[in-house]
């Protein structure tokens, strides 16, 4: 099918009119996309709005089906998970698992929740949507809502920012927080330097030339900086032992715990016998570094292990400085309707950002590709 002006008109002007129409209609594609933003901001607005609960907060239980494995219940406040407002409740969470030894006098081992427990994965998807905001913020008040070629910049960096965060709520080990291994439970003192003194840190201080100069020759000057300590809060009560690893992340419908109980690899050291004392005790050569006490060794030596039946059976990872095997995995999911509500709008705004960008290429001639 072909369009054709009558009477006829030279070639020259049929372009220049043809050029003058697409002109006029991007001019009101643009000005109708600035009312789409509007409600593409109020949609991602509610995503922050869902997630960003306040107290009470969200209770999500965590149990096993038809089981007493894990049976509990945690409290989401934004990004943290917090212990449970009822005083008459006095565990969060009960442990039920073979390889796991319940403290005496009790059948499970429980695990309470007396510091909030950040959620990493969260802050990164409450971070990817700040972000989405601005930049409809900056194509409707910031930069040219007319120039066709800054918003389809903005709308591909929207589009891109929805996907990443659509990625970061399925979870997984590629994501922030998605390394179970990394996560430090131990709530000890531990040494960490000073950062390094520089002369930007300096200028922040806003005070005059000659403070700022006497200040920072002064700290320059001086030989070294000690060490300090900072303490880390304790997140479980009592505190966990190295043979066990709760882990929490976030699917798109749901919040994933993940309870892992260790089997530490035995290192075998090998200490130096100095000439003078030839007869030292060959048992120090085989003591492992496993920094256990003496029961769980006993029970670890004296009770074989069965074979495992998880996913991560011959994987080794290093946890709190020691090299590991999982022995047991069990994995517990709550529903929870925000993160549910998110995932759909989420999706919903992602569909209309990439609608408006094959609306707009097919008027401005880009070619959208394979995306």
């Amino acid at each position: 099918m072909s369009a054709q002006v009558w009477p006829p008109i030279p070639h020259d002007q049929l372009i220049k009119e043809e050029e003058d129409s697409l002109a006029a209609e991007l001019e009101w594609l643009l000005a109708d996309l600035q009312g789409a933003l509007a409600s593409l901001k109020s949609g991602l607005e509610e995503c922050l709005a869902l997630l960003n609960v306040q107290e009470p907060g969200t209770t999500l239980a965590l149990s096993t089906l038809r089981s007493e494995t894990v049976k509990g219940f945690v409290t989401r406040v934004g990004t943290r998970i917090i212990k449970g407002s009822d005083v008459a409740v006095l565990q969060d969470i009960s442990l039920r698992i073979s390889s796991l030894a319940p403290p005496r006098g009790q059948q499970s081992y429980p695990l309470h929740i007396t510091s909030p427990l950040p959620l990493p994965q969260l802050s990164a998807l409450l971070n990817l949507l700040d972000q989405t905001l601005d930049i409809i913020d900056i194509s409707t008040w910031t930069g040219d809502p007319k120039n066709g070629s800054f918003i389809s910049g903005q709308l591909r960096l929207l589009a891109e920012t929805i996907d990443e965060a659509k990625t970061v709520m399925k979870g997984g080990e590629d994501v922030v927080g998605g390394k179970w291994w990394e996560d430090d439970f131990a709530g000890d003192e531990t040494v960490r330097p000073n950062p390094p003194f520089s002369y930007p840190h300096v200028m922040h201080l806003e005070m005059s030339y000659t403070v700022c100069r006497t200040l920072s020759l002064s700290l320059i000057s001086r030989p070294r900086i000690k060490n300090i300590l900072i303490e880390t809060p304790k997140i479980f009560t009592p505190p966990l032992p190295p043979t066990l690893s709760p882990h929490l992340t976030l699917t798109p419908t749901s919040l994933l715990l993940t309870i892992r109980t260790l089997h530490p690899i035995p290192q075998t050291s090998t200490p130096k016998n100095s000439p003078s004392t030839p007869n030292a005790s060959s048992s120090s050569n085989t003591t492992t570094v496993t920094g256990l006490s003496l029961r769980t060794r006993l029970t670890q030596i004296l009770a074989p292990m069965p074979a495992p039946t998880h996913d991560e059976a011959d994987r080794v990872v290093v946890y709190r400085g020691q090299e590991v095997r999982v022995r047991e995995k069990v994995r517990v999911e709550s529903q929870d309707p925000s993160l549910m509500a998110v995932g759909a709008k989420l999706s919903a705004v992602g569909h209309a950002v990439e609608g408006w960008r094959y609306k707009l290429g097919i008027v401005m001639g880009e070619e959208m590709g394979e995306e």
